[in-house]
């Protein structure tokens, strides 16, 4: 195919907000959205905005990046059908945790008095399988978690088990050493000391107050939701720890068989090697083996090589203003990767159809990276055509913090790419 420049006339980026576009979503943890936690989230306004301008009620949408479920959940709170396939098997319990939890008439004691069991358990034990979990835990507090999940996981069936097993995530993660406020699996100096003051008192009663005040936090949303749900005819199919770049997935019956009216997803971060680290602990937890976490670990995009280099205008351009190779590799594999993985779940697309993909513009050896006019460029030349391409400026986010950072300042926006299959 011959390079060229994308047909941009009259469709520049347009400046908008999309938390004014949707003022119905006013915080983006809303309903289950943050209930469990989850690095550089989709934010609701733009799912849902997509969802009411290219989708009609009962239609299909899929996203190849599925990451916390964000197009899942907004897809069934809209009478939409999903999708969801995501190369991180937490998709596999984030899926039914937070979208298709179906008891909406539990009650508060029951819970209340299922936690004082628990804390009250002795006997059963659950540890996780992984060679460097004391380095991760202060003996103590890692004996009473491991109490607490072995009693939780012999909950099997109980449908108080997901909310008390959301509960011991966050809990988990916060009374061990790694900085549970920065993405990535991180032992900080700071996170140390915290520990060691929270050991010379009663810890375990503080330990018991968190567990018990999420539950209940998760016992709300939950409910709220299965509520919502309780008319909801919406389908969702779920595929976590499956690469979305293999086209194998969607040879699935029960994917070749929908016909699908919209892609919309959000792309990893061009260097985005943070989503399996930061999951680690939750991972293992929740039952993974080593082997299986390092397993996906090594396909995300940044360990990954290309298999063939993609070409496109802006692409041989920035290639070109990049000296360093190791920069070039990655931007060759994120490229590959990302490409093939819109493209393949782009074939369940019926002709009409629509691309939503919302991306930053990051930089990588110092040069921008515009990566929604690349993708555009792709793409046009498969013959999609370019409706729409708007601009959200970024207001008040930074995605990792406390690190170093060649572009301190961050992004200044994101882009939504919008356009149809012809």
């Amino acid at each position: 195919m011959t390079e060229k420049s994308i047909s941009t006339e009259g469709t520049w980026p347009v400046p908008v907000s999309f938390r004014e576009l949707v003022p119905e979503v006013r915080d983006t943890g809303y309903l289950t959205h943050g209930l469990i936690y989850y690095p550089a989230r989709f934010i609701p306004q733009i799912p849902r905005f997509c969802l009411r301008t290219y989708t009609e009620p009962t239609d299909w949408v899929i996203d190849p990046f599925a990451g916390s479920g964000t197009v899942g959940l907004e897809a069934v709170l809209m009478n939409r059908n999903a999708i969801l396939i995501d190369i991180n098997p937490l998709l596999n319990h984030i899926v039914p945790a937070k979208i298709l939890f179906q008891y909406a008439h539990l009650d508060p004691y029951t819970l209340r008095e299922m936690l004082d069991e628990m804390v009250r358990a002795a006997s059963v034990f659950y540890r996780p399988a992984w060679k460097n979990l004391e380095y991760w835990y202060d003996p103590y507090v890692l004996e009473t978690l491991c109490r607490y999940w072995g009693w939780a996981k012999n909950q099997e069936g109980n449908p108080y088990q997901t909310i008390i097993i959301i509960a011991l995530l966050k809990a988990s993660k916060h009374f061990s050493y790694a900085e549970h406020r920065t993405p990535k699996l991180f032992r900080s100096k700071a996170k140390q000391r915290e520990i060691h003051h929270l050991l010379q008192g009663d810890w375990e009663s503080a330990l018991k107050e968190l567990v018990y005040k999420t539950a209940f936090d998760a016992y709300r949303r939950l409910t709220t939701l299965a509520r919502l749900r309780e008319k909801s005819q919406s389908s969702v199919l779920y595929y976590g720890g499956i690469d979305s770049s293999d086209s194998a997935i969607y040879e699935k019956p029960e994917i070749r068989s929908k016909t699908v009216q919209a892609l919309i997803t959000s792309p990893p971060y061009l260097q985005a090697q943070e989503y399996i680290r930061t999951a680690k602990l939750e991972l293992y937890w929740l039952g993974y083996t080593e082997e299986e976490v390092k397993a996906v670990g090594r396909l995300e995009i940044p360990y990954r090589q290309a298999k063939e280099k993609i070409s496109t205008l802006t692409l041989e351009h920035i290639r070109g203003a990049i000296q360093q190779q190791d920069l070039q590799d990655m931007l060759d594999s994120y490229f590959y990767y990302t490409l093939r993985s819109i493209e393949n779940a782009a074939q369940t697309i019926r002709s009409g159809g629509k691309l939503c993909i919302f991306v930053g513009n990051p930089k990588i050896g110092g040069v921008e990276v515009e990566i929604w006019r690349i993708i555009a460029e792709y793409f046009q030349e498969r013959g999609y055509e370019i409706e729409s391409i708007y601009e959200d400026e970024i207001k008040n986010r930074k995605l990792f913090r406390n690190r170093k950072n060649n572009n301190p300042e961050g992004m200044k926006s994101e882009f939504l790419l919008v356009m149809k299959k012809s």
